[in-house]
């Protein structure tokens, strides 16, 4: 570069830009994936082979991990906001396509994790991520907040996961018909 020196290539400080997306979203996303690849993986992994050593270890983290993904989205939605009109645009009818699938996976990823801290809550057990207590047991259950989680938790979570799924096919479906290579905005 000229004048010698680490300078920092054009859209790639802390901040979205219009060209490509800034270190903060990019590490929320990666972080993200990796997290929920880590759910998911535990998920299937017990609906294939049921209750197991393995299934075990690999769910062990699932209430936790759940909670941070939680925690992560909120603030990621939050950074999302703040750099709003600075983010890659997404113009045309496939760029609406575009924010109206990532409003799904956002909405998902709220409303996941969302029932199943109502339900925890509703099952009177404590809830302790990270050794932290944040829902104290109690000798009551409440029925109506339990009922959301055993009756959407599971299936919301594998429509996200179905979502996710296309996510990804999309950005690679995108830089091979449209020749957007719309993967390396975020990497």
């Amino acid at each position: 570069m000229p004048g010698g020196g680490d300078a920092v290539p054009a859209g790639d400080g802390w901040f979205d830009t219009p060209r490509r997306y800034g270190r903060v979203s990019r590490g929320f996303h990666w972080l993200m994936a990796a997290l929920f690849a880590w759910q998911f993986a535990g998920a299937l992994l017990y609906v294939a082979t049921g209750d197991n050593a393995v299934t075990r270890l690999v769910g062990g983290s699932h209430f936790t991990l759940g909670f941070t993904l939680f925690a992560l989205v909120l603030l990621r939605g939050a950074w999302g906001l703040a750099n709003l009109t600075r983010r890659p645009p997404h113009p045309g009818r496939l760029g609406r396509a575009a924010v109206a699938g990532h409003l799904l996976i956002y909405a998902l990823m709220v409303i996941v994790p969302g029932i199943a801290l109502l339900r925890q809550y509703g099952s009177g057990k404590p809830f302790t991520p990270y050794g932290i207590l944040l829902m104290p047991g109690r000798d009551d259950k409440v029925a109506w907040m339990v009922a959301p989680g055993d009756l959407l938790h599971h299936w919301l979570a594998f429509t996200l996961l179905a979502v996710l799924v296309g996510h990804v096919a999309m950005a690679f479906l995108h830089r091979r018909f449209n020749g957007e290579d719309a993967l390396s905005r975020m990497t």
